[in-house]
C-alpha cells in the first residue's frame, strides 16, 4: 500500500571538523537561531564542552541533564521550555540527550541543535527518536535538527567503546534494510531503493571503520560519523526509521526492556545483527569476525547479558513494535529456535 504523502525532513546545515564547538554561536547565528535556549545534557558530558557552548552563545542559555531518556524526562524539559519561552534547543551528548532535545524540540515547535560529543548513535541526524515509555521503548516522530555541529576533536576523545557501538549500530542497517525488502514484498509496504542503498552504503562504510580505525583512530571516527550522518539522512528521506531500524533492533530493544542498562545500544544492536544476519542467510561469520577484530562484543556474556536474556529477548522481539514486520514474523521465534540461533551463531554458549 502506497501513502498518499511522502514528508522528507532534511537538516539545513551540517559542519563536520576540528575547533567547532568553538564557533557553535556563530552557527547559530548564521542561521538565524534565537535565544532563550536550552541545552541539554547528560552528567557524563565533559564541562569543557559544555563550558565553550556557554561562553560562545550569546543569549539566555538553560541547562538541564538528563539520566533516564524517559517521557518523565521529556515533561520537565517541556516544562522548561514552556516557561522561560525557549526558541531553540541544542542536544549536547549520547543518545538519550539528543532524543530528549529533539523529541521536546518536536512537541514545542522550537528549533533543534544536534551537538553529539560521541559517535555512539545514528540519532544524530535523523528526526525519529527512541524513548522509554509505558514500560517499552518507543520510536516516536521528532524535530529535524536544523544544525548539527560534529567536532572530530571531541568525537574521536569519546572512550572506544563508545566508538565501537556507533559502528554497531550503523553495521545494523544490513539487516535493517532486509527486513524492509521483506516486508515490501509481503506487505506491500513503501519501500525506497535509493534510501535503502544509502543506508547499505552507510553499514559498509562503518563495517570499514571497524579495520580502519585500528590504523588511525582520528580518520576512522571521521569516516564513522559520516556514516552516522548519512544513516539518519536515510531516514529523513524515508519518512521513517525503516532504513535503520530493523529486527536487529528489536532485539536490543527488548534486552533493554527486560535487563536494562546492563550495555550500550550499539553493542546489543551488533549482537541481534549477526543472529539476524543468520536468519537472512547472510554471511554472518564474516560479520562476527570483522566486528570481534575491531573490539566489539560478538558474545553475549562479554557486556554482561546472561544466555537466558538473550534467549527470552529473542522470543519477544516481535512484539516491541508489532506494526513493524521483520525476519522475525508475526509469531517470533520459540525457546528452543531462539536458543538454537543465540547458540549457532556464539552469541550464548
Amino acid at each position: 500500500m502506497q501513502s498518499r504523502e511522502h514528508v522528507i525532513d532534511l537538516p539545513r546545515r551540517i559542519y563536520v571538523g576540528t575547533g567547532l564547538i568553538e564557533r557553535i554561536g556563530e552557527f547559530v547565528r548564521s542561521l538565524g537561531l534565537r535565544a532563550p535556549y536550552l541545552l541539554v545534557t547528560g552528567p557524563t558530558v565533559r564541562t569543557m564542552v559544555v563550558e565553550a557552548i556557554l561562553n560562545r552563545t550569546e543569549g539566555k542559555v538553560e541547562v538541564l541533564e538528563t539520566y533516564r531518556g524517559d517521557m518523565e524526562e521529556v515533561e520537565e524539559a517541556e516544562s522548561v521550555v514552556r516557561s522561560k519561552g525557549t526558541m531553540t534547543v541544542l542536544g549536547v551528548g549520547g543518545g538519550r540527550s539528543i532524543d530528549i532535545a529533539k523529541y521536546v524540540s518536536f512537541r514545542t515547535n522550537s528549533d533543534f541543535v544536534s551537538v553529539p560529543t560521541a559517535p555512539s548513535h545514528d540519532g544524530v541526524t535523523s528526526p525519529f527518536a527512541s524513548l522509554k515509555g509505558l514500560g517499552r521503548v518507543v520510536s516516536v516522530k521528532a524535530k529535524e535538527p536544523s544544525l548539527i555541529v560534529a567536532d572530530l576533536r571531541v568525537l574521536s576523545q569519546a572512550p572506544r567503546r563508545l566508538i565501537n557501538a556507533g559502528i554497531g549500530d550503523t553495521v545494523g542497517k544490513l539487516i535493517a534494510v532486509r527486513d524492509w525488502k521483506l516486508a515490501s514484498k509481503l506487505r506491500g509496504e513503501y519501500y525506497g531503493d535509493y534510501t535503502a542503498s544509502l543506508a547499505l552504503m552507510s553499514a559498509k562504510h562503518a563495517l570499514s571503520c571497524a579495520t580502519l580505525i585500528e590504523r588511525d583512530k582520528f580518520e576512522g571516527v571521521r569516516s564513522l560519523v559520516e556514516a552516522l550522518i548519512s544513516s539518519g539522512v536515510a531516514m529523513g528521506l524515508a519518512g521513517s526509521t525503516r532504513p535503520a531500524s530493523g529486527s536487529e533492533h528489536l532485539f536490543a530493544h527488548a534486552v533493554d526492556l527486560i535487563y536494562p542498562n546492563h550495555a550500550l545500544h550499539g553493542e546489543l544492536v551488533a549482537l541481534g545483527t549477526i543472529m539476524m544476519a543468520y536468519l537472512h542467510g547472510i554471511n554472518w561469520k564474516r560479520l562476527r569476525k570483522i566486528l570481534s577484530g575491531a573490539g566489539i562484543p560478538t558474545r553475549a556474556r562479554d557486556v554482561g547479558i546472561p544466555d537466558d536474556i538473550v534467549v527470552k529477548a529473542l522470543t519477544i522481539s516481535h512484539t516491541i513494535r508489532t506494526e513493524r514486520y521483520t525476519i522475525l514474523g508475526d509469531r517470533g521465534l520459540t525457546w528452543e529456535a531462539a536458543e538454537r540461533l543465540a547458540t549457532e551463531t556464539g552469541v550464548i554458549s
